[in-house]
């Protein structure tokens, strides 16, 4: 069974790293102190600190787990080095609502790293799916729950 890649930034590869040695080098000796201090205390049964730092501990380490498997599903693309007309991941796409004349910019990211109050939408989002392709001018139909909705795409860059 092969492990699927996906896709993401140099930022949201170093992100993840930032947050993995955090957990390793910080949070896991501070637990691990946390429960040496609670079976101090004795009877572990009705330990609430002891109960507490445990849970801590294997929260930490579903996390640790977690991020080392996005680590290892990694497909690392550099934004700064794609470029062209059409879009596609890494793009920073700048669009109109062509009902509400609204004007929205948006960076294409991989799904790990997406998080829309910073702009940034996932690859495999709806939007972006109906983005990647397409150059200035076009027509993107985006399904929504409420319906279709139209984007006129305005600009399309890549990072520098």
């Amino acid at each position: 069974m092969s492990v699927e890649k996906v896709p993401m930034t140099i930022e949201g590869y170093d992100a993840i790293e930032t947050e993995l040695l955090r957990l390793k080098t910080v949070e896991r000796p501070s637990i691990i102190r946390a429960i040496a201090e609670a079976r101090a205390h004795g009877d572990l049964s009705e330990n609430a600190e002891y109960h507490a730092a445990k849970d801590a501990q294997g929260l930490n380490e579903a996390r640790v787990s977690e991020l080392e498997a996005q680590i290892s599903r990694a497909d690392v693309i550099d934004p700064t080095k794609l470029s062209g007309k059409q879009i596609k991941f890494g793009a920073i796409v700048s669009l109109i609502d062509e009902d509400t004349e609204e004007k929205v910019t948006y960076r294409i990211v991989g799904e790990y790293e997406a998080d829309v109050k910073q702009g940034k939408i996932s690859i495999t989002s709806p939007i972006a799916r109906a983005l990647i392709g397409k150059t200035v001018k076009d027509i993107a139909e985006v399904s929504t729950p409420g319906g279709g909705k139209l984007y006129e795409i305005l600009r399309v860059r890549y990072p520098k």
